[in-house]
C-alpha cells in the first residue's frame, strides 16, 4: 500500500492540485470489479465538470463561432477518444484499482475505464475544493489540444471535410462504391473506393463496416489532397 501511496502522490503532481481528503482521488480510481465504493457517481459529476468548462474555454477562445459549431468542437473535445489522451499523459493505467479479472484482461488500458477515471478525477476535485479548482485543473490538462484546435475541422469526420474542401473548390463530391465484401455475417470487412475523378485520386479503405472503411478511404485521399498540394507550392 506504501508504493500506492508515493504513485498518488506522483499523480497529485501531474494533476497540479494536492487533495484534501485523498480517499477522493482513491475512489475516483476505483473500479466496481475492486470495490463496492467505485469511481462512476464522481464520473457523473466530473463528466458535468468537463463540459461546463470545456464550452466556457471554447467560447472565450473561438468569439466568432456559434453555437452549433461550438457544441460541435466542444463534442470533439469531450469524447473518450480526448480523454484517453489526458490519461495517457497522466499514464494513469498505474494508479487504477482494478480486480483480477479485470486486470488480467487489460482493464488497465481500457480506453472506457481510463476515460471515466479522468472525469471521475474531475469530479473528485470539485467535491474536494470547489468548481474553480476543478476548472483551473481540467483547462491546464486540456491547454495542449485547445492550443492546436482547428475550429473549421475539429469534431468533422474524413468525409464531410473531404467533401467540404471538394465543394469549396467548386468540384463533384466524391464517389464512394464497396470493392469487396469478405467474412461472415458477424465479422465482416468491407474493402471500399473513393474516387474524385477531376483530381484523378482514388484510394481504398478498409473497415468492419461500410461507414469505416469509408472513413479510411476518405482520410487516404484527404492525405493525397495535402501531398498534391504540397508539392504545387514547392513549384511556386
Amino acid at each position: 500500500m506504501s508504493t500506492r501511496r508515493l504513485s498518488l502522490g506522483l499523480l497529485q503532481e501531474q494533476l497540479g492540485y494536492r487533495f484534501t481528503n485523498p480517499k477522493l482521488l482513491q475512489q475516483a480510481l476505483t473500479h466496481r470489479s475492486y470495490a463496492a465504493e467505485h469511481y462512476e457517481r464522481l464520473e457523473f459529476l466530473g463528466d458535468g465538470v468537463l463540459n461546463c468548462t470545456i464550452a466556457y474555454c471554447l467560447y472565450q477562445q473561438f468569439k466568432g463561432q456559434k453555437e452549433g459549431e461550438l457544441s460541435r468542437i466542444r463534442a470533439h473535445l469531450v469524447r473518450q477518444e480526448a480523454l484517453v489522451v489526458i490519461a495517457h499523459n497522466l499514464q494513469l493505467h498505474r494508479y487504477l484499482y482494478l480486480g483480477d479479472g479485470e486486470l488480467k484482461s487489460g482493464g488497465s488500458e481500457r480506453p472506457s475505464i481510463l476515460a471515466d477515471a479522468v472525469e471521475a478525477i474531475f469530479g473528485a476535485i470539485f467535491c474536494d475544493a470547489d468548481f474553480a479548482t476543478a476548472q483551473s485543473v481540467v483547462t491546464r490538462l486540456y491547454q495542449p489540444m485547445l492550443d492546436e484546435l482547428d475550429p473549421n475541422t475539429a469534431g468533422k469526420d474524413a468525409k464531410t471535410q473531404l467533401q467540404e474542401r471538394l465543394q469549396a473548390q467548386k468540384l463533384p463530391v466524391p464517389k464512394y462504391e464497396i470493392i469487396v465484401v469478405e467474412g461472415a455475417a458477424h465479422e465482416q470487412t468491407f474493402t471500399i473506393s473513393c474516387e474524385i475523378a477531376a483530381l484523378n485520386i482514388k484510394t481504398q479503405g478498409t473497415g468492419s463496416s461500410r461507414r469505416i472503411a469509408e472513413q479510411d478511404a476518405a482520410s487516404e485521399a484527404m492525405r493525397l489532397l495535402d501531398k498534391d498540394l504540397a508539392k504545387a507550392r514547392k513549384l511556386k
